[in-house]
């Protein structure tokens, strides 16, 4: 039975700036697939940007939120980008496997740092001392963790990245 025949969603997770919104559009155009952003879900649930809520409500209430919204997803043949700090509730990440593929996309600190130019202002789930090299290698692991696929996005563009998924998945319906 094909993976789309299984009804999974691929669930893109990983650092905030490696691109996991943009590829996440592009594949769900050429998998003729939903796409789910659950930055935007939970933004436009809550009336306010994610920053607004860690600044108001703190890290943890804000986890919490994430859990909740990720729990509550109730979506089949999609394709779903995660917020950077979702993989800090076994909850909901074990909502994200039941029904999916999760994805690392990866890419390295010093391409990260030169794209996340707003890091402090991004909604970033951070302790207010904590740098992007500090939380890259705190997350890392943990993305390595639930990852059943890893791609490492260094040096290619978003069409090379979308081949690269594509064929990691077909070797999994195989």
């Amino acid at each position: 039975m094909s993976l789309k025949g299984q009804n999974k969603n691929i669930v893109l997770i990983g650092m905030p700036g490696v691109g996991k919104s943009t590829i996440g559009v592009i594949l769900a155009k050429v998998m003729s697939r939903h796409f789910i952003d659950t930055d935007v879900f939970i933004q436009v649930r809550e009336g306010r940007t994610l920053q607004e809520i860690i600044d108001r409500e703190g890290l943890k209430t804000f986890c919490g939120i994430e859990e909740g919204y990720v729990v509550s997803l109730a979506s089949q043949k999609s394709i779903i980008a995660t917020g950077g700090s979702v993989v800090y509730s076994n909850s909901a990440m074990d909502a994200l496997r039941s029904n999916g593929i999760l994805i690392h996309l990866y890419l390295p600190l010093d391409h990260l740092e030169k794209r996340l130019k707003d890091f402090k202002e991004r909604g970033v789930v951070k302790q207010p001392d904590q740098t992007l090299r500090d939380l890259f290698f705190e997350r890392l692991p943990i993305y390595q963790r639930y990852a059943d696929i890893t791609i490492d996005c260094s040096g290619k563009n978003h069409e090379e990245v979308i081949s690269e998924i594509m064929g990691e998945i077909k070797k999994i319906e195989m």
